[in-house]
Formats: structure tokens, sequence, C-alpha cells
């Protein structure tokens, strides 16, 4: 809102697309930005340049606010020129910008006054009457720092001694600071420091609001004078009515107050508090109540602001506000408390959950008449009201966490029994969770059904963010069920709504992209797939809901996987672990046996093994859908071990659990699960050498696939696979789906290249090498390149060998050449 109004006084016609868009989802920063960056660059004809300034940058340190400026940075129109103020380097990238020629930097050395214009600012701003050789001193010892001149001017007016104080100024610029001040200070009226002092704890401030603080009536003349007297009191508008203390000043006169006085800095802080909740400011308000240590009001405060601050996804203020707040006054606050366990179930603090559940509860059954009213929530607000369906679904996530189905349908359908009708929030939570359930029991078409009802009730509570955030669940379903060629519409419809024009729920955007990334993954489009990926990561995190961040990170490593970087992949999938919450969705892929599935590939059998026996898994375990994925992955893992130390025993265990989670995939209906063991069950056969037993659960595998566009599938594989597939080829099975699966499959597969293909070799490129051809006809180095694909440097130079086998050349330079003449760029 600052950046556009400053803009706006360049052109009045800038920004009012990106407020609208802003103020409805503020946590869609970058689309926002999108809009205003379109409007400067169309508002005004090319010739006109606007400057835009951002003074005191070293003061942020809030990420989004760089990740912004950065966009900013990455997009800016021709005609807007940015300039940075700050004390040290800002996170942005100066090393690109200034390699680009498209930074101009002015450094300490540059800001500082030269000894003329030292000497002109002393005598002809400051009116001193000084010696040449004091000048000269005072530029020496301050190193033209221009603030500590001020201040040495300041301390030198009125003082007959003026060669003795020039003589004795020394020391570092800290304590010259504090030394200057001190002596600024003293040689001021009581009035006035007293004026200081009192008004320092504010960070802005007004005539008016100084008034409350200080309790007398000439905060504005007081300003006035300060601002022409040069005492560091610097303007905020044009009118004159807001300002501010420059900050080394304030830092002295704080550190002056604390160190004693009579006056308190609580009871100065409640004052303003009292101001700013008059003048409709809650933040501000809710500031200094917690300065003051005053919390029944900030808890008061911080209620009254929760629904504003809520839907404009203001949720790190609040949370940190609510953490300063003692426990006996939250339990007084049951909305406040319930909002902290949902803070803490994102960080998936379970027990921390539970307690503030209880405290939620403890406040529904407290009497308002026996303490303090104003520790008391107000029951009249639809927060209050709807405390005990609420309270309901969060137990219902803790079952979830907890891998509690039944618990948590049972406080599921609580909480449905609980809402009323037009508590369209509360049933869509409550039917969220029952839909959940229904997924995690592998009742997939029920789950489907709940998530339908859903998102009725979102859109009917307004809830557009979370309607869009529902398309999550619903292509992980679909994909589930293996229709993956309705998961991918089901995301690019939810992608065309949120990026509509005037739309102003985009925060799950990067997890549509995210989801889309994975899908195309699967069919082997890997060009497609990393753009995905990489406009998810574009977006930042405020473009995806805190429970699916992890997300990015998982469909990050089975790209990496596909690609045979498996460093990276353990790399991605360790960040997944950080990010993972439990108690938002069932954890029907869990991130450890990701991981051990990487092990079996690298051969790192003994690890993978350990990961079993940690979980506690046995080929002759009850099966269940919540374990489905950890029981493929041990199949996995006993066909590995025969592999390499050819244990009967381990096969034959392999075999028996693959034959059982067939048939409990297939009576779920879970098409995709049916498809992954009937590819394992032929490599079972293939290892045996049986490849003729091998084609017939291949045949049904592929029958299922073929339509919905399956790749990595059978690709990641490797040589078995190709063994198989190639009979299967020699057999006539799915002739043209096999030969394409085995085109895509000659980088990594041990086989010769088929002879039924009917393109020459050289020219067989897959999508991935198609892309690292690309990239080689660029300037960007091979580190560069391998940074772009997200592998390693290692990874990329197999890739390069290939296409410069398929290509028969053997430079970078050459491989360009002929991909042109073939026309393959």
């Amino acid at each position: 809102m600052y950046l556009v109004a400053a803009l706006q006084r360049a052109d009045a016609t800038i920004g009012s697309e990106a407020l609208s868009l802003y103020s409805h989802h503020p946590e869609a920063i970058e689309t926002a930005l999108t809009a205003l960056i379109s409007d400067i660059a169309q508002a005004a004809p090319a010739s006109d340049r606007v400057v835009l300034v951002l003074d005191d940058f070293h003061v942020i340190d809030a990420l989004p606010v760089r990740q912004a400026l950065g966009f900013l940075l990455d997009n800016l129109p021709e005609r807007l020129h940015l300039l940075v103020a700050s004390r040290s380097d800002p996170p942005l990238p100066l090393a690109r910008l200034r390699a680009r020629g498209e930074l101009t930097e002015l450094r300490a050395a540059d800001l500082r006054f030269t000894p003329a214009e030292t000497s002109a600012f002393l005598t002809q701003v400051m009116h001193l009457q000084l010696e040449a050789t004091d000048i000269a001193a005072l530029d020496t010892r301050t190193e033209g720092w221009i603030a500590g001149l001020q201040l040495a001017a300041l301390s030198l007016q009125g003082r007959p001694d003026t060669a003795a104080f020039v003589q004795a100024f020394t020391g570092s610029h800290r304590f010259v600071i504090d030394y200057l001040a001190e002596e600024v200070l003293q040689r001021l009226p009581e009035p006035v420091v007293d004026f200081l002092l009192q008004t320092s704890i504010l960070d802005r401030i007004s005539g008016d609001l100084c008034d409350a603080v200080t309790g007398q009536t000439d905060g504005a003349s007081m300003l006035e004078n300060l601002e022409r007297d040069n005492l560091f009191v610097i303007p905020l508008d044009d009118r004159r009515e807001w300002f501010r203390y420059h900050h080394l000043f304030v830092d002295v006169l704080r550190a002056r107050m604390l160190r004693g006085g009579r006056h308190s800095p609580p009871a100065l802080h409640g004052l303003a508090s009292g101001w700013y909740e008059n003048h409709d400011l809650p933040e501000e308000a809710v500031r200094h109540a917690l300065a003051a240590a005053d919390f029944q009001r900030a808890a008061r405060l911080i209620e009254q602001a929760l629904p504003v601050m809520r839907r404009q996804r203001q949720d790190v203020t609040l949370l940190e506000w609510i953490r300063r707040l003692p426990r006996e006054i939250l339990v007084q606050r049951p909305v406040l408390s319930l909002y902290y366990a949902w803070s803490l179930l994102l960080a998936g603090d379970l027990e921390g959950v539970e307690l503030r559940l209880a405290d939620a509860e403890a406040g529904l059954r407290a009497d308002d008449g026996d303490s303090h009213p104003d520790l008391h929530t107000d029951r009249d607000t639809e927060e209050f009201r709807t405390l005990p369906v609420m309270i309901e679904v969060y137990r219902a996530s803790l079952a979830q966490a907890r891998t509690d189905v039944p618990g948590q349908q049972q406080h599921a359908r609580r909480a449905l029994e609980l809402s009323g009708p037009g508590d369209h929030f509360g049933r869509a939570a409550a039917g969220g969770f029952l839909g959940l359930a229904a997924w995690a029991n592998g009742d997939l078409e029920d789950g489907l059904r709940a998530f339908g009802e859903v998102r009725t009730n979102l859109a009917l509570a307004g809830n557009a963010t979370d309607v869009l955030g529902t398309t999550v669940v619903l292509a992980e379903m679909l994909i589930a069920l293996g229709r993956l060629q309705e998961a991918r519409q089901a995301y690019e419809q939810a992608v065309a709504v949120a990026t509509a024009p005037g739309e102003a729920s985009r925060q799950p955007l990067a997890d549509l992209h995210v989801g889309l990334g994975d899908l195309h993954r699967e069919r082997d489009e890997h060009g497609l797939a990393t753009e995905h990926l990489l406009a998810a990561r574009a977006l930042g995190e405020r473009a995806s809901l805190p429970e699916n961040r992890f997300r990015w990170f998982t469909a990050m490593a089975k790209l990496q996987q596909a690609d045979g970087d498996f460093e990276a992949a353990l790399g991605s999938l360790a960040e997944a672990e950080r990010l993972y919450a439990p108690g938002f969705f069932p954890d029907l892929a869990p991130i450890a046996a990701m991981t051990a599935r990487i092990w079996i590939r690298q051969g790192r059998l003994t690890e993978a093994r350990r990961w079993a026996q940690t979980r506690g898994l046995a080929a002759t375990d009850a099966l269940g859908y919540l374990t489905e994925f950890e029981h493929v992955t041990l199949a996995r893992l006993l066909l590995a071990e025969y592999r390499a130390a050819h244990a009967p025993a381990a096969l034959h265990a392999s075999r028996e659990l693959l034959d059982r989670l067939l048939q409990a995939a297939e009576a779920g209906g879970r098409t995709a699960s049916t498809n992954e063991i009937l590819m394992l069950q032929a490599l079972t056969h293939e290892a045996e050498g049986r490849l003729d037993r091998a084609l017939v659960p291949l045949e049904r595998a592929l029958t299922q696939a073929e339509p919905e566009g399956y790749a990595r599938l059978f690709l990641d594989e490797g040589a078995p696979m190709d063994a198989v597939l190639r009979e299967a080829l020699h057999r006539g099975i799915r002739s043209d789906y096999v030969r394409r699966l085995r085109r895509a499959m000659l980088p990594t597969a041990a086989g010769a290249p088929d002879p039924g293909t009917r393109e020459s070799g050289p020219v067989a490129l897959s999508d991935r090498e198609l892309h690292v051809l690309r990239l080689l006809t660029t300037e960007l180095s091979g580190p560069q390149i391998a940074g772009e694909l997200f592998v390693s440097v290692n990874t990329l130079r197999t890739h390069t060998r290939h296409i410069f086998g398929k290509l028969a050349v053997n430079s970078r330079v050459a491989a360009v050449r002929r991909a042109d003449e073939l026309g393959l760029l």
C-alpha cells in the first residue's frame, strides 16, 4: 500500500488494480505486483522516468518483503528506477545485477563528506566559526560521517573553547554517537529532554499522539521546534503531521530512559496503546499493549482484530502476539486458544495442540462474571459461537495425525452434529475430515463424494481460497484411482480460476503447479514438469497453503530421481521431512518410505532394511491402505535382496506379499497401486528368468496404464524392466506403447536400441534431453545449467554424454550445430 501511494505521486492512475488485489488477498503479493508493474509500464510515455526510493531498508527483515522486492527487480519496467538506501548490503541479487551493468552503488566512502563539503556544512549550514585546523580535525575523526558531524556541530554551538572540544573528540563511531548525544541532551532545556524521553517509545510521532503520551498539550509545536533546531526529527509526510526520530538518536534516548528516571516505559506504552485504539489503529494498539505488559488489554485487542487479520492472512503477526500472552489469559479467551492450537498444528506440536484445545474448552465453561470482565471473550461473535464445532474439528485433525481413523470419524461426526444449517464453514471442515477418513480407509469414491459436498459448503461460506485448496485432495484421490487425466483436468481448471482476471483467491496456486508438475513427471514430460515446479517456487510460500509446503520437495525429489540424481533427491526429501506437519492429510506415502525406495535403487540395502525394521514391517503383516505404500516398498526391498544375494526366501516373501497387496488394491479400486504391484510382479518373474510369466501381469498393467499416460512407473525400473518390455514387443503386446517406453528408456536401460523403432538412433531424444540441448545453446556454464535443472553436475554430464552419442558428436558446439541441422531446436 505504501508502494502504491508513493508511485501515485508520479501518476495517480498507477496501482488501483494492485491495491484491490492486495486488499482482498495480501498473501498473493506477486499477483498484485504484476498488476502494478503493468500499470507502470503503460501509464506514461516511455521517455518519462519514475524514481522509487526505499529508505532505511536495513530494518526490513521479513522474508516476504525481500522476496517481493526481488520479484519487482526481476520484472522492473524500463521507466522505473529503484533506489535503495540501507546501512548494510540488502539481501538482493547484487552480484547478478552488478554483472549485468544494472546496478549503481553508492557506498560509505561515496556518502562521506569531502573535506571541502565538511567545511561548507560546518560553517555555512551549522553557522560555526571554526579554524581550518579544527574543521580538518573533525573531518578526520568522523571520516566525513555526516551524522557524526551533525552531532558534533550541535555540541559545539555556544561553546567558547571549540578547539579543546575538537581535540577531545575521539573514539569509535558508536561511542562518539553516545557521547555527543549526551552532550546534546545536557544542553537542552529540561522540558524538551522530558518530551524527547517520553516520546522515544514511539516509532512514529504526531502532535496529538505525543500529547496522549506526555499528558501535555503542546506536542505539535514541540515537534515543529525540534525539526527547526535540527534535532533529528524527520517528517514522514508533506503536511508535517507525522515524524520519526533519527534511528541513532532514538536509540540513545531509549537507552537513557532504561537506565533509570521518573518515567515508566510500560505506563507510556499503555497510554500509546489507548491512543491507537481510539484512532482505530489496532496493530499499533496491540504492539504497545504488549510492550506495556498489559496482557488483558492486548488479548481483547487481538481478539477484536482477529477476523480482519485472518482474512488478510496476517498469521505470522497474530501468532507472535498470541505467543506473548500468559496462559491464564488464553484460558479465559477460548477463541485465541483455538487459534493458537491451529498454529501449533502447523508446527507439528501435537501435545501443544491438545493443551490449547483443553484451554479453549475451559474457556467455554468459564463463568464470565467470576473475574475481570476484560479477560473474557465477546460471546456474541461468530468465532465464539462456532467454537464447539471447531474444537471437534481440531480433535479430528489430531486423531488423523495419530492415524486414529475411528477417532477422526467420531470427532468429525460430532462436529457435523453441532454445526447449524447456516454454519457452512463448520460443516465443510467436519465433512472434510470425514472425507479424509474415507480416503485413509481406501474408500476413495466415498472420499470424492464427501469432498464434493465440502467444496459446496466452502463456496457458500465465501471461502474461495479453500475451495481451490481442496483440488489437491481431490486430485490425489483421482490419482490413486488411476484417473490421471481427470486429475490433470482438475488441476488445470483450478489454475485457470486462480489466475483469472479479478480473481483474488490465489494462495493455493503454487500447490496447483506442484500437482501439475508431478503429473507431467509421470508422463515423462520433464520440461513441463520442471516448468510447473519452477513456477511454484517463483510464486513463493505465500502462494501455498502451509500444510502443502512439503509437497514441492517431494515432487522435486521424484523428478531428481527420474534423472538418476539420487543424492539430490535425498536432500529434497530431507527438506520435505523438515516441513511436513501431521494432522492435515492421511500420510499415505511417508517420506521415510520414499527415502527407503531411493536407497534400494542405490543398492544401499542395509539402510533400507534398517528402515523396515524400525517400522516393524513384515511380509506377513495384516494389510491396510495407510500402510500400503510401505508394504509395496518392503516388497521392492525383498526383490532387491534376492537380486543381490540370490536368497530364495526373499523372493518367495516378495511374491506372496505382492499377491496379497494386489488383492487388496483391486478390491478397493485403487488402480494406481494395482499398476505398480502388477509391474513388480512382472519384475519378480524376470528376476527368476521367467519372462513368459512376467508378461501376464505386465500386459494387465500396460492395458490400464496406457490410456492415462503412465510412463515413469515403468521407466524408473531401468534395465530389468527394459528386458521385460523387449520381450513384450517381441510378442506384439501393446506394441506402440511399449515402443514409446523403450525409446524413452534408452539413456538409462542397459539394452541396445530397439530394432523396431522407426526413428534413427541419433535423433531419438527424450523430453529431458531436448531440454538439456536447448540449454546448451545458451551462454550458461555447465554448473549453471545443472542449477537450472536441479541436478548435480555429474548428472548433467550423463545427459550430455547421451546427447552427444545420439547426435554422433563430441562437443557442445558440434551438438548444437547438429541439432540445428536436424531441426531439433
